[in-house]
């Protein structure tokens, strides 16, 4: 097919008839041959991944330009749903303020700022505010600031917190001083984690690897000292990373190592900083896990010791408890048995409590263990926090504290706000303490949330959650946006968002495909759909797809489907499987050149992901690899109409994937459906950091999609 004619939908165009239609970029083609396993790969477009090439960045500006010039028709619809989203956000608000020892710690939003202050304040009536970090000022001269690590020292005096003004999420860590507001002299670069030993003045940091963005280094660091960070442990294996904390209860610092499918745990007590680490149980393949604190005693538990989330026993996960003196696996005693149908996510240790994170049948559940129970078996010692909704999410929130008797809880839904709860772990009363304003008049009971199932051919059980406004008609005229990933053993969840309103309200059905290699459904959801069962995830979106055509919601014709990174790759695939399902896709930074990319041992992530895609260089997994791979693929067909995007400092799926994607679909498409590429120039993988900034790229998105739904401003 010939470049140049491609034509813009007359949707986009009908508000400047007059003008022609503009020409998308053409890059040149210079061949690169790749032969593995008696394989002959020819690569056309290999030189884009040269980013300090002037020829690239020329490039990626005039696809900017081309798409800009293209979508120029619908800026005043983009201008009418900005406006529209930001008049339900609360611009000036707050968070609820946590408890930390004997402070109130919260954040503050400004209107017209793009980014929070951080305060606290002294848990004391009418006592003063104090402003912690002022990231507005801190984002001055930079078009992006992330925040990561914030962590205050037990005297409450310092504050340890790192920060990436470039989007390739690559942190510095500084040391405020919080008496005279003073930043001191410390600056560390590339830190991945930190944690405070209880002196005030050693702090525990990790950093990644400069090339791979590997977290593989623990050093010690005394403020003050003018010599070397201690460096206390170093990861060699490059499929693990490795990240330090401080457990609840304040004992222990834990050095957690773990790849995609192993892990270990390594402890030292907070008030011995200059003490060696100790082994809680050594790493073995395929097995999983992760430590957390109680000092004793308590009913069944006599001493000081660790509660253990391990897979041991079963890949849904079990709770055992170990002694701190000897916690090696022969001590280790069953506390909360394998049940294969519940997934233990995750468990939170309190000085009287356990909270256990829960996953069954694709809804997430939070348990609570009383641990003063006199009893051998602690499920008939616990309970669930009971949800009614048919599909909602739900999370711990902040709990810094150990001695308490609540647990503070989130709970959202497709059609309830996202809603802070303390919950009394004995009365079992639930107290609301805030949930988010959405201004201009919403009311939920317009909204209707479903959840489906659809059944690839194995019979296995897809979940499908689905929220649409009260007076949609079922008989397939409606247009639908089906999000999807299924990676990692991510779970996609079933949030609240004000911005989606502005698709609801104007008729289109917002549905979630729940497939296989998520972890909706816990780890083996996750196995099932990685490594050679990779085409799992694939087949359960299209079926997932097909069902929603088959139940009336939506026809093939009004459908569009959206997915990021890993799920840009889910994109890349179902549109190469089937591209006559989908009318238009939105995919955001996406995996779309596996291949190549899992070659690179030398990018950052690649060896770490061998355990979740596959080695190339074993010959099984380089075919599996290629059979779905979205780039190697592609052919002379038809498309549906494609808005690709991405940001030059993403530092998890490099620029250059989707660039050349565009670059060789557009040789190959037989349509004259549009195909963009929008590049964010100064953000990395979650695109724009501030919040307005973060709005007009949604406004971007929508007017892009409802556009091609026929939906005019």
């Amino acid at each position: 097919m010939n470049p140049d004619s491609q034509k813009v939908s007359p949707a986009l165009s009908e508000e400047n008839a007059a003008d022609s239609p503009p020409a998308p970029p053409v890059a040149r083609r210079e061949p690169v041959e790749h032969v593995l396993h008696g394989d002959r790969r020819v690569d056309h477009y290999d030189w884009l991944r040269h980013k300090e090439s002037a020829e690239v960045i020329a490039y990626l500006e005039a696809e900017n330009a081309y798409t800009d010039a293209v979508l120029r028709p619908t800026h005043t619809f983009q201008e009418k749903l900005y406006q529209e989203m930001l008049g339900r956000i609360q611009q000036t608000d707050f968070t609820v303020p946590y408890r930390l020892r004997g402070y109130l710690y919260f954040t503050r939003t400004a209107e017209g700022k793009q980014y929070p202050y951080h305060y606290r304040k002294i848990e004391k009536e009418g006592s003063p505010e104090e402003l912690l970090l002022d990231l507005n000022q801190l984002a001055e001269g930079h078009s992006f600031l992330g925040l990561d690590s914030f962590d205050v020292s037990d005297d409450n005096q310092l504050l340890a917190y790192s920060t990436d003004s470039t989007g390739f999420r690559q942190y510095t860590l500084r040391v405020k001083d919080l008496r005279t507001g003073e930043t001191l002299p410390e600056r560390i670069e590339r830190v991945t984690s930190v944690a405070w030993a209880t002196d005030n003045k050693t702090l525990f940091y990790t950093i990644e690897d400069e090339t791979t963005k590997r977290s593989y280094r623990l050093y010690r660091h005394i403020l003050g000292s003018t010599d070397a960070d201690i460096l206390f442990y170093e990861e060699t294996d490059e499929r693990f990373h490795v990240e330090i904390g401080r457990t609840r209860s304040g004992g222990y610092l834990l050095l957690t190592s773990a790849s995609h499918t192993a892990s270990e745990v390594r402890f030292l007590r907070a008030d011995d900083p200059l003490g060696p680490f100790r082994l809680i149980a050594p790493r073995q393949d395929n097995h999983e896990y992760y430590a957390d604190h109680h000092p004793g005693p308590l009913s069944g538990l006599n001493e000081e010791s660790f509660f253990i989330r391990t897979n041991s026993g079963g890949r849904t996960f079990h709770l055992v408890t170990a002694p701190v003196r000897n916690p090696g696996r022969e001590s280790w005693h069953e506390m909360i048995p394998i049940r294969p149908e519940v997934m233990l996510a995750s468990v939170a240790a309190f000085k009287n409590h356990l909270v256990l994170f829960e996953r069954q049948d694709g809804l997430p559940y939070l348990r609570i263990v009383n641990l003063n129970a006199n009893t051998a078996n602690f499920l008939d010692a616990s309970h669930r926090i009971e949800f009614a909704e048919p599909a909602y999410n739900a999370s711990l929130g902040d709990n810094p504290e150990f001695h308490v008797s609540h647990v503070r809880f989130q709970y959202e839904s497709f059609v309830t706000p996202r809603s802070v709860f303390d919950y009394d772990v004995h009365t079992r009363e639930r107290i609301l303490r805030k949930q988010q304003p959405v201004l201009g008049g919403y009311d939920p009971s317009q909204y209707v949330s479903e959840r489906l199932h659809a059944k690839p051919a194995d019979d296995t059980r897809v979940p499908i959650s689905i929220v649409y406004r009260r007076n949609i008609v079922r008989d397939g005229s409606a247009p639908l946006l089906l999000y999807g990933y299924g990676s990692y053993g991510i779970s996609m969840p079933v949030n609240f968002n004000s911005n989606r309103l502005s698709l609801l309200d104007r008729g289109v059905i917002f549905a979630i495909a729940h497939i296989r290699g998520g972890g909706e459904l816990g780890k083996p959801w996750h196995d099932a759909g990685r490594m050679k069962q990779k085409q799992n995830t694939f087949s359960d979106f299209i079926v997932s797809a097909e069902q929603l055509v088959a139940r009336r919601y939506t026809s093939p014709e009004k459908l569009a489907i959206q997915g990021g990174s890993a799920g840009g790759l889910l994109m890349g695939v179902v549109t190469n499987q089937r591209p006559d399902l989908f009318h238009a896709v939105l995919s955001q930074v996406p995996f779309v050149d596996v291949l190549n990319t899992m070659l690179d041992a030398s990018l950052p992530l690649t060896v770490g992901e061998y355990e979740e895609w596959g080695n190339p260089q074993i010959a099984d997994d380089y075919f599996t690899m290629k059979k779905y791979c979205p780039y190697t693929n592609l052919e002379r067909k038809a498309y549906p109409t494609m808005l690709l995007k991405t940001a030059l400092n993403d530092s998890q799926v490099m620029y250059w994937e989707p660039a050349k994607y565009i670059a060789k679909l557009r040789t190959l498409k037989t349509d004259s459906n549009l195909l963009l590429l929008k590049i964010n120039m100064g953000a990395g993988h979650g695109g724009a950091s501030g919040r307005y900034d973060y709005l007009r790229e949604i406004a971007l998105d929508y007017a892009f999609l409802l556009t091609h739904f026929g939906i005019r401003a």
